[in-house]
C-alpha cells in the first residue's frame, strides 16, 4: 500500500489488435520508481517512448489510444485495468503493433501475465490523487463524476434499450482481490447489428466471438454465454479503472459513471487536473499517517 511496485521479470503475449485486426507482441519489462507506465513500439525506426498519462491521449472512440511525436498505442485500456488492479506503477510495454492485443475481451489474460512475471516492491513511496471537491462532466444524459471518499469506488449505471441488458447498477470498493474476481473477468462487449457499420469505419477488424460477447437481438450468441449475469456494467468499470490510472497516482475517491464512456472519462480526467483546489497529491511513509487522514487504501491483488 505504501511503495511503489513494478513487474519482476519481463513476460510476453501476443494477439490481435480489436479494432486494427493487426497481430502484436506484447512485452512487459520492469521500470525504475517514479517513471509510470509507458509503451514503446518496436516495430519502427524511431524507438518513441509513450507515458501512459492523460496528456498523452490523442482519441477515445470506442477505445483510449495514446500518441506522442505522431506514434500512437490504441486500446490499452484493458492492460491499463490490469496494472491499476494490481497496483503496478511503474513498466516499460513494448509492442511490435499498432494496437495491444485483446486477448479475451477482458483484464484477466494480462492480470495472469503480470501475476506470473511477479511483483517488485520499490524504495520510493507511492502517489495518491485525494480528492477534495466533486467534478462532474455530462454529455447529454450521460455523466461522469468524482467525489471526494476515504477509499477508492467506482459506481456504475448503464442504460441500453435492449431486453437483455436494459438498466444494469454496480458498485465496488477496491480492495482485498476483489478487482481479480468480480471486475477483471469482464469482457468487453457489442452488438451484432452494429457489427458491419463498426468495420467499415475502421473499428472492430479483430472482432470475434474469441474476444468479444455479441449480442443478436435477443441473446448473447457466445458459446457459454455470460461470464456474470451483470457482465456488461462490470466491463464499463474495468474500463473506468484503466482510464483513471492514467492519472499517474492511485485515486482516492469515489468514482460515478453514469452511461459514461472514454471520451467522458477523460474529460473528467482533465476537469480535475485543470482546478488544483480540487484535489491533493499526497505521499505517505507510513500506515499511522492514512489513518490519521481516516484515508484507506486499496488492497491491491497481489497483496490479497
Amino acid at each position: 500500500m505504501l511503495f511503489q511496485t513494478t513487474v519482476l521479470h519481463k513476460v510476453s503475449c501476443s494477439g490481435i489488435g480489436l479494432h486494427s485486426g493487426i497481430p502484436c507482441k506484447l512485452t512487459v519489462h520492469p521500470a525504475a520508481p517514479d517513471r509510470g507506465i509507458f509503451f514503446v513500439r518496436q516495430d519502427l525506426p524511431k524507438k518513441v517512448k509513450i507515458r501512459a498519462h492523460i496528456d498523452n491521449v490523442v482519441e477515445s472512440t470506442l477505445a483510449t489510444t495514446l500518441g506522442q511525436e505522431g506514434v500512437k498505442v490504441s486500446t490499452v485500456e484493458h492492460l491499463m485495468a490490469a496494472f491499476a488492479g494490481l497496483g503496478i506503477d511503474n513498466a516499460e510495454v513494448e509492442l511490435d503493433g499498432p494496437e495491444v492485443p485483446i486477448m479475451d475481451g477482458s483484464s484477466e489474460p494480462f492480470h495472469r501475465l503480470l501475476k506470473k512475471a511477479g511483483i517488485r516492491i520499490q524504495g520510493k513511496v507511492k502517489k495518491f490523487v485525494i480528492i477534495k471537491r466533486p467534478v462532474t462532466v455530462a454529455d447529454g444524459d450521460r455523466q461522469a463524476m468524482l467525489l471526494p471518499s476515504n477509499d477508492f469506488k467506482i459506481s456504475y449505471t448503464i442504460d441500453f434499450r435492449h431486453p437483455l441488458i436494459s438498466n444494469q447498477y454496480y458498485l465496488i470498493q477496491i480492495s482485498n482481490g476483489n478487482f481479480e474476481r468480480e471486475i477483471c473477468p469482464a469482457r468487453t462487449f457489442g452488438f451484432l447489428k452494429d457489427y458491419e457499420m463498426l468495420k467499415a469505419r475502421g473499428f472492430a477488424r479483430g472482432g470475434s466471438l474469441e474476444n468479444a460477447v455479441v449480442i443478436d437481438q435477443n441473446k448473447v450468441i457466445n458459446e457459454g454465454g455470460l461470464r456474470f449475469s451483470d457482465e456488461f456494467v462490470r466491463h464499463k468499470i474495468l474500463d473506468s479503472m484503466g482510464d483513471l490510472w492514467l492519472l499517474g497516482a492511485q485515486v482516492i475517491g469515489h468514482f460515478i459513471g453514469y452511461k459514461s464512456g472514454h471520451t467522458l472519462n477523460h474529460k473528467l480526467i482533465h476537469r480535475l487536473l485543470a482546478h488544483k483546489d480540487w484535489w491533493e497529491l499526497l505521499e505517505f511513509s507510513s500506515e499511522e499517517e492514512f489513518r490519521k487522514l481516516q484515508i484507506t487504501p486499496p488492497t491491491h491483488d497481489f497483496l490479497s
